[in-house]
């Protein structure tokens, strides 16, 4: 099994391509065919594909090939990975921030 940090590499390396982007952002509208995908995208379906293959093993989208059609899905497990990554830093940044502002808030004389 991926280590944790790697698992986080893919997902964050993943949603770093605006292409891939665009494939998540259409994907939480439903399943969609690959080839639907393809069409508003202005790259061939093999470069679809390509970054499909990505976003799969990042773990952000789930295919499934039925007949000759292969569908996707968005896996939300995948973006919990990012989600939760970044609710860590908040968390963090959140007590520093909140540290600064009583360090600044004490009197002078202290």
């Amino acid at each position: 099994m991926l280590s944790q940090r790697a698992t986080i590499d893919r997902v964050f390396h993943a949603l770093g391509d605006p292409t891939r982007r665009a494939i998540i952002e259409k994907l939480t509208e439903g399943p969609v065919s690959v080839s639907m995908l393809a069409k508003p995208l202005d790259i061939t379906l093999a470069a679809v594909v390509q970054h499909l293959q990505i976003l799969e093993k990042s773990g952000l989208v789930y295919t499934r090939k039925v007949g000759r059609i292969r569908t996707c899905r968005i896996e939300p497990r995948g973006l919990s990975v990012a989600e939760q990554w970044i609710g860590d830093r908040r968390s963090l940044w959140e007590r520093r921030f909140n540290r600064l502002g009583d360090l600044l808030a004490e009197p002078d004389g202290k």
